[in-house]
């Protein structure tokens, strides 16, 4: 089962309280064909999400009064597009925080329905999500969003590489307090060829820790001030330019430069041409993801591990959460039929049929989780499972699910650190410019 996410997590659940901005006004579609009420599914435009299709025929057989229509857009479109839709009076019944922004930012835009009145019997426990994770939706004790998948960050690691080099595999077990940033750091430069030369370079880690700006939290920093968890997202002060949020960015970037373990940007984009992840090419000893990388287990070329996020500075977050809902739009004019089709959707045999159709969602349901950890060839069910254990033990939910307008956030971090991580700029000497632009992005949106 999953457990306490920490203070922080239940602080924000449970404490904060605001009044949602805003709201559509009018009606939307009817979806009526005499009896038959048609709900609209929206969704990113990819084989792990549009597979609910292959669900609807089993659905609409079970629910003869309901039809269910599935609407997709890329994910670099999934908002704009979400956006125009409802501006439209024409938004869909049920979707998820599936492009750049999350939770929050739907919230606080009055985007999402009040569920708690259309709830009726439904009990998380009767679908074995754990309570903790049902209330990352809730604000004021009322919900908006049924969770669906609940995904970690991994370390996935060559375990051919490591045979090559003689050392020992990375633990799965998070309680292994050998297993740390440093350790992790001393593999590495054992597993690294650093060479000009594409066919003969090879790295020892991928540190994909999160986004941008949560990466500092890892080694004990935190870009945004503590009431960013307790006041709907919106963060009253900034901390690019404290001391330990740049010691931290000088520890992400220098295993590039400095210890020069970790691939430059300019050859994952070389080997992510060929291979879409660059841990996929077998050049990356130890790859730091979200466990989404474990769908493409059936296309590694080489034999792969599971392994624990090692322990950094900071001993209570070693991973990120990233727990995806289902959401009623604010105005579905068919919530019934919508949370008739969430219901489904989180029901054991349901859940299990989705982790083969979508190639390997992790289910929300945990009585479907045991089918999920031995969905992947080569890789030990119960490392999977000690690693999705001690993940929730030492997660905290992805920055882009708690805090307000972010995907105007991570865009602004996304184009201001790329001098960094092309080399251009030290880290110091970046950041304060990039926090008078932080800061003034935030008195913009969040008035």
């Amino acid at each position: 089962m999953v457990q306490n996410k920490g203070k922080l997590l239940f602080t924000f659940v449970v404490a904060f309280s605001l009044v949602a901005a805003g709201c559509s006004n009018g009606g939307g579609k009817e979806g009526k064909e005499g009896d038959t009420v048609t709900i609209t599914h929206y969704t990113i435009d990819s084989p792990d999400r549009t597979f609910v299709e292959k669900l609807v025929p089993e659905f609409e057989a079970s629910h003869p009064g309901i039809k269910v229509k599935v609407t997709k857009a890329p994910y670099e479109q999934f908002d704009s597009k979400l956006q125009s839709a409802i501006a439209a009076k024409n938004g869909p019944d049920v979707t998820s925080h599936w492009g750049y922004g999350g939770f929050m930012e739907y919230y606080n835009k009055g985007m999402l329905m009040d569920l708690t009145p259309h709830l009726g019997d439904f009990k998380a426990s009767d679908y074995s999500i754990p309570e903790d994770v049902m209330d990352i939706y809730k604000v004021d004790g009322k919900t908006y969003g049924i969770p669906l998948n609940s995904y970690v960050t991994v370390m996935l690691y060559n375990k051919d590489l490591f045979d090559k080099a003689g050392l020992p595999y990375p633990p799965s077990d998070y309680e292994d307090k050998s297993w740390t940033f440093d350790k992790m750091l001393e593999y590495a430069k054992k597993l690294t060829v650093d060479s000009k030369n594409l066919n003969e370079a090879q790295y020892g880690v991928d540190f994909g820790f999160g986004e941008r700006d949560q990466r500092p939290q890892y080694f004990g920093g935190n870009v945004y001030s503590d009431d960013t968890w307790t006041n709907g997202g919106k963060p009253s002060e900034i901390n690019l330019t404290k001391p330990e949020v740049v010691e931290a960015y000088k520890k992400v970037y220098g295993l590039i430069y400095d210890e020069r373990v970790s691939p430059t940007p300019a050859f994952s984009k070389s080997v992510s041409g060929q291979f879409g992840d660059p841990f996929l090419s077998g050049k990356i000893a130890m790859s730091v993801v979200g466990s989404w990388s474990l769908a493409a287990s059936s296309d590694f070329s080489f034999n792969v591990g599971v392994a624990a996020v090692p322990q950094g500075p900071n001993k209570d977050v070693r991973s990120v959460l990233y727990v995806d809902p289902l959401f009623v739009l604010k105005d579905s004019k068919h919530p019934k039929e919508a949370m008739e089709w969430i219901e489904f959707l989180v029901t054991k045999e349901v859940q299990e049929k989705s982790i083969e159709l979508s190639g390997g969602n992790p289910p929300v349901n945990q009585a479907a989780a045991e089918k999920y950890y031995s969905n992947f060839e080569g890789i030990d069910p119960a490392q999977i499972k000690q690693v999705f254990d001690g993940a929730y033990k030492y997660g905290f939910e992805s920055y882009n699910h708690l805090i307000s307008n972010y995907s105007q956030i991570n865009e602004l971090f996304i184009n201001e650190l790329a001098s960094v991580e092309n080399g251009d700029q030290k880290v110091e000497d970046a950041l304060p410019g990039i926090e008078e632009k932080l800061k003034a992005l935030l008195a913009r949106v969040n008035k």
